[in-house]
């Protein structure tokens, strides 16, 4: 029987929200890029809830727009809801989120794909790594079809040996009834990669013409919209917007799950997988919270032509039946008809302490990794990943040095130096707590932080390049004359201050102290500034923010160069860890298994203490100077 042979630069295996990152951005960069999917519907698929973004997942939307990522265009064209959240918090934590319309984000990502040079999306089951001398050198395909590969990117999301379930019912398939891809968990184990075993999932869809609206709080989208694309402006994607609705579960809802939790597999033992702290289900609300008398439900559309209906917040694996019992005691849902079952779903992933923060694994060069398969949780995550993961394929291809993003630079270094370093038994759900620099790290400024890197790495064009330039020159220029222009106390400055409930001045001020008062901002002090020119909004906004936030700002950079210094403090590749002495056995074996790239990042192991890290630094040092 003859064999297919094909030959590609850069391999994508999974077509879910990491793998079409990570193809586009190495097909964008130049490398004749291939990427499988076990169906075509399984492209950008969103098999859970029907929106992008939330609170810190939108900061990483954001900034894989930066850096030349494709998410954020993609649901400013599919949206059907638009809200930014935390909007009575301070900048850092306020979060972009936006409905979208499920089959229409899909088919818009798909399309694009299909209409990218260099990238082929191919629909095959791969189901063996081609690995020689701790190379990757290619991927088969169930078929026997051979694709030779310089390098490979991982982005198998949910689907490696997954199983659906709900009370007693086991389905094998992937999300949504789609194939799961069964064969290459075992290639993976006979290369030697460790793998976990996962599990998340979902609520049931209901039929809206069985749902009484009358009786919940209708929840409308902002008036104001504000794009994920930093290219986009509000004009340009303004549209009409169709509401969401809030209601609640009760006692009674309470009572019939606690009733049936032996029926549940996520009690009974059936399933295997650990799941999301973060995003529990309706069984785990009710016992972990037991304190609480009723949880929200957001009742969410699936999209513009459609009467499916997502029922957020009351994820479930209980069976069938209890199902429709305990939904129909929610208030508004008492005649509800299911569409689709809630389930839980299981699946391998990796342990992502097998990674480089390049995302290339340490053990099989050339073979990368991102998304869920890296044992995080959220469509955010995964993009964000698969953009990494795909932008260092293509530069390990073309011999260029690779991207990797600290915690000081962007979420997105945060996320993955959190897979990579830290110990996790759980899906990872990004939160702004987990950003130490999140003043500096916001959604607004993600372009002035992370674009000049995308135009560099080649993902961002020059006009796109010269317009951040031109933005960063009028912002520092504008405070520069705020600071600049001294206001005195006349009566028009003094009923102004008034009016807006601020102290009258009793001396004179520059306008930039005036902006920093809380009642204040650059737009309420037009009356009384005759000098300002017109500027975009974005440049508004980022004034506003800078002369507010500026002491702790400035605080919050001096925190980042003192962060800087460890991360600079490499450590050589030819350690030998055994050989430090007064390192305790347990730091050996946490600094064997992660290998940190700095000390920076081993000190943030779990199991390496202070005491530690200050013999490998006095251990460092002798190094060098026994190297001079």
């Amino acid at each position: 029987m003859k064999t297919v042979e094909e030959y590609y630069d850069v391999i994508v295996v999974g077509a879910g929200h990491a793998g079409c990152e990570a193809a586009l951005a190495a097909a964008r960069l130049g490398c004749e890029t291939i990427i499988f999917t076990v169906s075509m519907n399984s492209v950008a698929l969103m098999p859970c809830n029907p929106n992008i973004g939330g609170s810190s997942k939108g900061h990483l939307v954001r900034e894989i727009d930066a850096l030349g990522g494709e998410m954020g265009k993609n649901i400013d064209k599919t949206y059907i809801q638009s809200k930014m959240l935390n909007k009575s918090k301070g900048p850092a934590v306020h979060s972009l989120r936006a409905q979208a319309d499920k089959d229409a984000y899909s088919m818009t990502m798909r399309y694009t794909m299909q209409n990218t040079d260099h990238l082929t999306l191919r629909q095959a089951e791969v189901t063996e790594l081609m690995v020689e001398d701790g190379e990757i050198r290619g991927v088969k395909t169930f078929s026997g079809a051979v694709y030779h590969g310089k390098t490979v990117v991982l982005a198998t999301g949910t689907y490696l040996k997954a199983r659906c379930l709900y009370g007693e019912v086991v389905n094998y398939t992937g999300p949504n009834g789609l194939q799961a891809a069964n064969y290459l968990s075992q290639s993976l184990k006979d290369n030697g990669i460790e793998l976990y075993r996962f599990k998340t999932g979902t609520p049931a869809r209901i039929d809206k013409r069985s749902v009484d609206f009358s009786v919940m709080e209708e929840q409308f989208g902002d008036e104001k919209i504000v794009p994920f694309s930093f290219t986009n402006k509000e004009e340009d994607i303004k549209r009409d917007q169709i509401s969401c609705w809030l209601t609640y579960t009760n006692e009674e809802t309470h009572k019939i799950i606690r009733d049936n939790l032996d029926r549940s597999p996520l009690y009974s033992g059936m399933i295997e997988g650990t799941g999301p702290r973060y995003c529990p289900s309706i069984e785990d609300k009710v016992v972990r919270f037991a304190d609480k008398n009723r949880h929200q439900l957001f009742i969410e559309p699936e999209g513009e032509y459609t009467n499916e209906m997502y029922v957020g917040g009351m994820s479930s694996s209980l069976p069938e039946d209890v199902q429709y019992e305990m939904y129909r005691t929610v208030k508004g849902l008492e005649n509800v008809k299911i569409i689709r079952n809630a389930y839980a779903i299981e699946y391998d992933c990796i342990n992502p302490n097998q990674l480089k923060l390049s995302l290339e694994f340490k053990k099989i060069s050339g073979l990368f990794s991102g998304g869920q398969f890296n044992g995080s949780s959220g469509y955010e995550e995964a993009a964000a990943q698969g953009l990494v993961a795909g932008i260092n394929a293509a530069m390990k291809c073309q011999g260029r040095e690779p991207l990797i993003l600290d915690r000081s630079q962007a979420y997105i270094g945060v996320l993955i130096d959190d897979l990579v370093t830290k110990e996790n038994h759980e899906p990872y759900r990004m939160m702004t707590s987990r950003a130490e620099y999140r003043l500096l790290l916001r959604q607004d400024n993600a372009d002035m932080r992370l674009t000049e890197i995308g135009y560099q790495i080649g993902l961002i064009d020059k006009d796109r390049y010269d317009n951040l330039c031109t933005k960063k020159s009028q912002i520092a220029q504008e405070m520069d004359r705020l600071k600049n222009t001294n206001i005195g106390a006349n009566k028009k400055v003094q009923d102004l201050l008034m009016e807006n409930g601020s102290t009258p001045l009793k001396s004179a001020s520059t306008l930039a102290e005036l902006v920093k008062r809380p009642e204040l901002s650059y737009e309420v002090l037009e009356p009384i500034d005759p000098d300002r020119k017109p500027l975009d909004e974005a440049v508004i906004e980022q004034v506003n923010i800078n002369l507010k936030y500026e002491g702790y700002i400035s605080r919050q950079m001096k925190q980042v160069e003192q962060f800087k210094k460890m991360e600079n403090k490499l450590i050589p590749d030819d350690i030998v860890y055994e050989e430090v002495h007064n390192l305790r056995k347990e730091a050996i074996q946490k600094l064997n298994d992660v290998h940190p790239h700095s000390i920076g990042q081993a000190s943030r192991i779990s199991g390496v203490s202070p005491s530690d890290i200050s013999v490998l630094l006095i251990y460092i040092e002798q190094m060098r100077h026994r190297n001079k």
